[in-house]
């Protein structure tokens, strides 16, 4: 997840080793008597509504349980995308209306089914960024832990999705899988990748290429809502291409895209909020200006959000997989997985040749003086301000709180970063490149299931640090001051 601004956040501040790829070719399209299987239509966008229907088949005697999601991928704070729900029914096979219960606010219980329930409802969405949903006349911009709702104890199903766009000229962008001879159909090996899966539906701009690593071929898609020319796009598309090119050479190898694509979803569009969210193959970016109007300013979101692709999503905290999408899920590690990424974010830019090492020394000045001159750290560490995550990666209260006691683990964690580079140079002339190369083999590229086989701990960090420099001491008294203490080294 990146904050709304980079420039902003910087003012203010083995084991087994089974590709994804290989296990996506074994995982196939479920069929169209697939079964969970969604249909999601917009005849009423302008009203900002989508009518939903799922339809479960085969389902175990007994009542069903629907629910709706709490927390979203990428999203450490609990959102209640439940609020938004409403008109609901349910079916069974032939058509007769099932009795629904509610006993608690995110659920709904349905019972006297013959095996197959379609749940139906409406959807209203007016916020687009990288948490929630937003349906108008120019698009269907998803998220879908605020937009899908599931039924319990069924996660491990194969799922297909069928969209019926408001507009014909509305293309599809997403991380599902599609469907062999349909451009509206698409499918997930199961709940998990569905409700990671963002989709745009809109008259956007898209560009493609290929790159090339490990012998593997794989697509990256860029895909822009806005009003832009399509030279401007084209002219984004290879600033793109320059920083994803850097990126790959910092962890030596690109991730095994699942499907063999990985899809950047844009939208820069006025009604939008600024935002963007991480997902396994995707990330979804939000701007409210144009390409043009930001002067390419969207590159720095766009990089660190392609660095999550490693850093968060295959080298990724034990704390996060599986995700559970009923409650907030914490983890004391944001300021290696978001701190980490934000100080990789710039200096992708930097080596892309897309900034000037001024402009990037003055962010990464601004950063330091935030963290270095912060009274909240006399208050917690960067591990314990990761673990407030809930109470500030975007949630809401009305209660006033002690804004002098917390740090973000954003800029707290860049700052480790930026010290860690520096030490790993000077004392034992290697850089932080080869601590995130060490940290990927170790954990991050053994991938099954479409998840990592072993996710670390941040006992694992340490541990990685210390078979880097073949120095455990070094290591135990870096995260001893740094990471777990909130010392800083004298910068």
């Amino acid at each position: 997840m990146h904050l709304t601004s980079t420039a902003r956040l910087f003012a203010l501040a083995t084991p087994l080793l089974l590709a994804t790829t290989a296990l996506a070719q074994q995982a196939k399209d479920p069929g169209p008597n697939a079964p969970v299987s969604y249909e999601l239509s917009f005849e009423h966008a302008a009203q900002r509504e989508a009518r939903i229907a799922v339809t479960y088949r085969d389902l175990k005697p007994g009542a069903v349980e629907f629910r709706m999601a709490r927390s979203s991928p990428g999203r450490y704070a609990i959102h209640e995308f439940a609020k938004n729900v409403y008109s609901v029914s349910a079916r069974d096979s032939a058509g007769r209306d099932l009795k629904i219960d509610r006993s608690d606010p995110y659920s709904w219980r349905v019972s006297g089914h013959d095996g197959t329930v379609t749940f139906a409802y409406t959807l209203y969405g007016d916020r687009g960024d990288g948490t929630y949903s937003q349906i108008d006349q120019t698009h269907a911009h998803l998220n879908m832990p605020a937009t899908l709702i599931w039924a319990a104890g069924y996660d491990d199903r194969p799922i297909r999705v069928t969209f019926r766009p408001a507009d014909p000229k509305w293309k599809i962008a997403t991380q599902l899988a599609p469907v062999s001879g349909s451009a509206t159909t698409f499918w997930a090996p199961h709940l998990q990748y569905l409700l990671d899966s963002p989709t745009e539906l809109s008259d956007h701009h898209l560009r493609e290429w290929t790159i090339t690593s490990g012998g593997k071929t794989q697509t990256i898609r860029l895909a822009v809502h806005s009003a832009d020319t399509p030279e401007t796009v084209d002219a984004y598309a290879e600033k793109a291409k320059k920083v994803v090119a850097e990126q790959i050479r910092i962890f030596g190898t690109a991730p095994d895209f699942d499907f063999g694509t990985y899809t950047f979803i844009a939208d820069y569009l006025p009604q939008i909020s600024g935002d963007g969210m991480e997902h396994r193959n995707s990330t979804i970016i939000s701007q409210p200006r144009t390409l043009a109007a930001g002067k390419f300013a969207q590159l720095g979101t766009l990089s660190h959000e392609f660095i999550h692709a490693w850093n968060v999503e295959r080298l990724r905290p034990a704390e996060l997989e599986p995700f559970d999408f009923t409650q907030a899920d914490p983890t004391p590690s944001l300021w290696f997985a978001e701190g980490f990424t934000q100080y990789y974010g710039p200096l992708a830019i930097l080596r892309a040749k897309e900034a000037t090492l001024d402009a990037t020394l003055a962010g990464l000045g601004g950063t330091l003086d935030f963290i270095v001159n912060n009274s909240a750290r006399r208050y917690g560490s960067p591990q314990e301000m990761s673990l407030r995550a809930p109470f500030v990666d975007a949630a809401a209260s009305i209660d006033p709180v002690n804004e002098r006691i917390f740090a973000s683990y954003y800029p707290y964690g860049a700052v480790v970063a930026l010290a860690l580079d520096l030490t790993l140079r000077q004392r034992f002339g290697s850089d932080l490149d080869a601590y995130m190369r060490h940290l990927w083999k170790r954990h991050g590229e053994a991938q099954q299931g479409f998840a990592p086989v072993k996710a670390y701990t941040p006992a694992d960090l340490e541990a990685g640090l210390a078979e880097l420099t073949r120095d455990p001491a070094f290591a135990k008294q870096f995260f001893d001051a740094y990471v777990r203490g909130s010392d800083l080294p004298d910068f």
